[in-house]
């Protein structure tokens, strides 16, 4: 079997599925995908990811079959079921749930108000686009601390990283890139997990400063 991972480096998207593939210990190739110069718009890359985002998981089986995964959160998903140890999902309903929240409130509720594109469309209409992804960043961060003190433990939810884990970390990353001033907001124990996810190799590996496509300031 062979795991091709298309990302880009400082994507929070491919961030959390890196994440999540180290913490599986499964190793995989990786492709490059320039989003600021446009390459996920190319028609190859469309025909398997037609919103032309990142990340794209391909996966071919031993007997050559061939099938690409799109979305952060499903792939994340679809590798926990298939390779079940360790879990990125607690076995307890309740707290499944929980976990899948968390993720969701940065899936859904902060990482699409700044990504490229709707910032791109709010620098059109004459607005600061960086005022309003350190807002939105940082009211997201804010709730996502407080759904967070109900479930963690040394991580987001228990003592194990989870798909929580996966996404916030990356979210920490574009708020520091963006400018959000963390030390304003309550966000102690959520930067005390963080660095807990960063003492793990398997994370550290997967930070963007550490991709081959990095880009040093």
């Amino acid at each position: 079997m062979k795991i091709v991972l298309h990302n880009y480096w400082r994507s929070s998207a491919s961030t959390r599925v890196r994440i999540g593939l180290g913490l599986k210990g499964l190793p995989y190739e990786y492709v490059a995908v320039n989003i600021l110069a446009g390459a996920q718009h190319a028609d190859a890359y469309r025909a398997t990811n037609p919103m032309g985002q990142v990340p794209t998981l391909e996966i071919t089986e031993d007997d050559g079959a061939r099938f690409a995964l799109t979305q952060s959160l499903a792939i994340l998903e679809y590798v926990d079921e298939r390779w079940p140890d360790p879990p990125l999902l607690p076995r307890d309903r309740a707290l499944r749930a929980r976990t899948r929240a968390l993720a969701e409130l940065v899936n859904a509720g902060i990482q699409p108000l700044h990504n490229t594109g709707v910032l791109r469309r709010i620098k059109k209409l004459g607005a600061d686009e960086q005022a309003w992804a350190r807002q939105s960043i940082a009211d997201g961060l804010a709730a996502f601390a407080k759904l967070a003190a109900q479930t963690a433990g040394a991580f987001c939810v228990g003592d194990s990283p989870t798909i929580a884990d996966c996404c916030l970390v990356p979210q920490l990353f574009a708020a520091r890139r963006v400018g959000v001033d963390l030390d304003a907001l309550d966000l102690a124990q959520l930067l005390e997990i963080e660095a807990r996810c960063k003492a793990l190799p398997q994370i550290a590996a997967a930070l963007p400063e550490h991709q081959p496509d990095a880009v040093k300031s």
